[in-house]
């Protein structure tokens, strides 16, 4: 039977070093790359003839006509007016408002170098900064109000493993998903947009889930195993459950990379955005319930263990 326990420090080492990676590539892109759905600024969509667009030309035409920060990707739409015809997109995201010849001079720019359709509309919406900070405080919020209910979750369903250890481990892990999250996002330097929060939330759910069917067999086994030292059982119980949670998270990994793939083939950068940080997030919470949440919750009870020990009087 593999010591998880004894183990411990290699696995927390190794999130280490991904924190570390983290803080490194924070401080080498100045922050992470907010989308203008956090930071405000101006969305133009463009009806293309084809879906075939050289994204990083368009990023530098447009870049060079407003003199701004600009990201480019491609999307699609169904005209249900000509049988669901297939409408394929530029988007571009400029990280703030333009002028009136800034906006001519963009789209001037774009029909020049790209085949954009001749009868098309060109759908131009503004966001302001105001209301990008206030969806990444709701975002945030929203996290911290998700991580606070499964405390009280774990903390209620699993008194026998002390209760609100059980839920604190649970969260740790989760902390620890949302870390390697937010580690992707910057080395990668993918911008961060609703697909993230949503990417975040799914995982969230998904590594509590992973985590309960372990904790689960710790409580069958902390009943029947009494007398076995608390990492014996945690070994025992991970052992028990590690093929039953493998081969959940393959299951679902295979299901995302074939979205994924799907997505990259046809060039939609919106799914692919929301595609990738869940392959990786899958795998984190993978990892993080079994090398992760078992062992702090370890940790912890034989601290509290020590600390009751400590304080009982010495008999006479």
């Amino acid at each position: 039977m593999f010591d998880f326990y004894g183990n411990r420090k290699y696995f927390f080492a190794f999130s280490g070093l991904i924190l570390v990676a983290c803080i490194i590539a924070l401080i080498v892109h100045q922050g992470l790359n907010l989308d203008i759905q956090f930071a405000g600024g101006t969305i133009i969509e463009f009806q293309m003839k084809d879906a075939n667009i050289d994204l990083n030309k368009a990023s530098e035409v447009a870049k060079a006509a407003t003199g701004k920060n600009v990201s480019a990707q491609t999307s699609y739409s169904l005209n249900a007016d000509n049988n669901n015809e297939r409408i394929d997109l530029l988007v571009l995201n400029i990280s703030s408002s333009l002028s009136d010849e800034e906006h001519e001079k963009v789209m001037a720019a774009i029909k020049e170098n790209f085949a954009v359709r001749e009868d098309a509309e060109i759908t131009t919406r503004h966001v302001d900064p105001a209301m990008g900070k206030e969806l990444a405080a709701k975002s945030i919020l929203a996290v911290i109000i998700a991580a606070i209910l499964m405390v009280i979750y774990v903390w209620i369903r699993f008194k026998i493993m002390g209760g609100l250890l059980a839920g604190l481990a649970s969260v740790i892990a989760l902390l620890h998903d949302v870390m390697v999250m937010i580690a992707l996002y910057a080395i990668t330097d993918l911008p961060v947009n609703d697909s993230f929060v949503a990417a975040v939330l799914t995982i969230v759910g998904y590594s509590i889930n992973d985590t309960i069917v372990i904790f689960d067999r710790i409580r069958e086994n902390s009943t029947l195993l009494r007398k076995e030292p608390l990492a014996t059982i945690t070994n025992k119980s991970i052992s028990q459950s590690i093929s039953r949670t493998i081969n959940t998270a393959l299951t679902t990994i295979m299901c995302v990379l074939v979205v994924y793939i799907f997505a990259a083939y046809n060039n939609i950068e919106s799914i692919k955005n929301f595609a990738l940080p869940m392959l990786v997030g899958l795998v984190s919470g993978t990892y993080s319930t079994i090398f992760i949440a078992s062992p702090v919750w370890v940790m912890m009870k034989e601290r509290q263990a020590k600390r009751q020990a400590a304080s009982k009087p010495a008999k006479a």
